[in-house]
């Protein structure tokens, strides 16, 4: 699987970290930035990742910010990316299996490397479960993205 990573400065002291926990699972990186400790606007990289994810240059997406949060609300923006923040491996994992979470978003001032190993890991070897509750729910979301993208779309005519 290719999995696009990106962060903002406050996310990029842990992002070799995440960067090796990707490739050390099997999973071709494909690294969007931050590329040092300057200053950046996270929406800047939460758009670049969610891209990806939308041309289909990578699979899933981790998205690192000083929190987690604001890169979350940027990515959750975009049609298609299902971002939650994960600082519990139950978390990530399950959010994919029951959600269809794409983006594992994480707070490099929240966790430390060795949790950030085994988030990326729960996130990585989990499948969605898309059949049944979980798909009917995941279903009424997508309708959530188009019934909104009709309705600005309507307003706009």
């Amino acid at each position: 699987m290719r999995v696009a990573v990106a962060c903002d400065h406050g996310g990029y002291p842990l992002k070799a970290t995440v960067l090796e926990a990707v490739r050390s699972q099997g999973h071709e990186v494909l690294d969007l930035g931050t590329f040092s400790p300057e200053r950046v606007d996270y929406p800047d990289y939460a758009e670049k990742l969610a891209r990806a994810l939308q041309d289909g240059s990578a699979e899933r997406g981790i998205l690192l910010c000083g929190s987690g949060v604001g890169a979350c609300i940027a990515a959750n923006k975009f049609p298609g990316i299902f971002a939650a923040i994960c600082h519990d491996t139950y978390s990530a994992h399950q959010g994919v299996e029951h959600d269809a979470m794409n983006v594992l978003c994480l707070g490099a001032r929240i966790i430390g490397p060795e949790l950030a190993r085994e988030l990326v890991e729960a996130f990585l070897n989990a499948t969605y479960s898309d059949s049944g509750r979980y798909a009917v729910r995941v279903e009424k979301i997508r309708l959530f993205e188009e019934n909104f993208s009709n309705t600005r779309q309507s307003s706009n005519d």
